[in-house]
């Protein structure tokens, strides 16, 4: 991808916090994000996200590396980025005390509208995030989803090209999770960019065009969510007992057809199996189950998920920030700084 068709860049960005443990909350950060898509930064606590998100939207200085942002430097040409995002935290930036209404106004107005197209802009982005029902209403009687849909709308009452939308479900129910995903895509269909940070795998798979995982600062990982998935070795299939008294003699069952070391839950009585030919495996270990006198209570095939792929690449331990099979001495002591333990 050239730099013309990217929307976001970062190349070698470093910002170290200091402190006992090292403090690196980037440690050598790369990124491209391409105009119209979702990039998804996927990471526990303290692996740089919230960082990544305030150095590119100009909130917070790099020690060192570049990046640029809608084609204007980040360090140089700041007053022209920022006229060119919006930006969603972690928490709903919204009035209780006004209303719906009200505070698009106001943002349109903070944002140098005159009253009227202000006006006129927030009705159209109440309209767009199906909030026009409540558009007189306080908006401390909103449901969580509906205040963060509302503070999508108040980043976009300009119409940036570029949105980063920092960790927007969390502590929301299943719902309003929901709700804000579409309104998510939604903005991509129109042409939006967004860079969005989560801790949540399905998050990641559901809305990301292109995942970056990152552990201690910078990315261990990069590609779609079916790449990812895929570079874990292919599909897999999930067996279930009914006790632990057949869990012996289906691992070596399953052990003869999987195409890598079975994973045996004994709590849970599950194995999982990495397989090759998928649905010929699955037909073997049903047929050799069946000759061993083994009945399942489920026997599912399915492809590797995010959380699989995430635990693979930080090696079981997300929090270390090493990626499994990508161990560097200069992030053993590269620890979440105590100021980023939010992302």
């Amino acid at each position: 991808m050239t730099d013309a068709a990217s929307a976001i860049t970062a190349h070698d960005v470093r910002k170290n916090y200091g402190g006992p443990a090292g403090g690196a909350g980037l440690n050598g950060f790369d990124l491209r994000v391409g105009k119209g898509s979702v990039c998804g930064l996927l990471g526990p606590n303290g692996a740089g996200k919230t960082t990544a998100v305030r150095i590119l939207s100009t909130l917070l200085d790099m020690d060192a590396g570049r990046a640029s942002v809608a084609g204007f430097d980040v360090r140089r040409q700041g007053r022209q980025v920022r006229e060119r995002i919006g930006l969603v935290g972690q928490y709903a930036a919204v009035d209780e005390v006004l209303t719906g209404r009200q505070n698009l106004v106001m943002f349109g107005r903070l944002n140098r509208l005159p009253a009227a197209a202000a006006a006129r802009r927030a009705d159209e982005l109440l309209e767009r995030f199906s909030l026009a029902g409540a558009a007189r209403r306080p908006a401390s009687g909103y449901s969580g989803g509906m205040r963060r849909r509302l503070d999508l709308a108040a980043s976009l009452i300009v119409s940036p090209p570029v949105l980063f939308v920092d960790e927007p479900t969390t502590g929301l129910d299943p719902a309003a999770r929901q709700e804000v995903w579409t309104a998510v895509r939604e903005l991509v269909d129109a042409g939006t960019t967004v860079l969005l940070t989560t801790q949540y795998l399905e998050e990641a798979d559901r809305l990301a065009d292109r995942v970056c995982v990152l552990a201690a600062g910078r990315v261990v990982a990069e590609g779609t969510p079916d790449e990812l998935k895929s570079a874990l070795g292919g599909d897999r299939i999930d067996l279930v007992l009914s006790g632990p008294e057949d869990t012996e003699a289906a691992r070596a069952v399953a052990a003869r057809i999987a195409s890598g070391e079975p994973d045996v839950d004994r709590t849970a009585h599950r194995i999982g199996i990495p397989v090759a030919g998928r649905v010929r495996a699955l037909i073997r270990l049903a047929t050799e189950l069946n000759e061993a006198g083994i009945e399942p209570e489920d026997l599912v095939l399915r492809r590797p998920t995010l959380d699989e792929v995430f635990l693979h690449l930080t090696g079981g331990n997300p929090a270390t920030g090493t990626a499994a099979g990508r161990a560097d001495p200069a992030d053993g002591a590269a620890a979440a700084a105590p100021q980023e333990a939010s992302g």
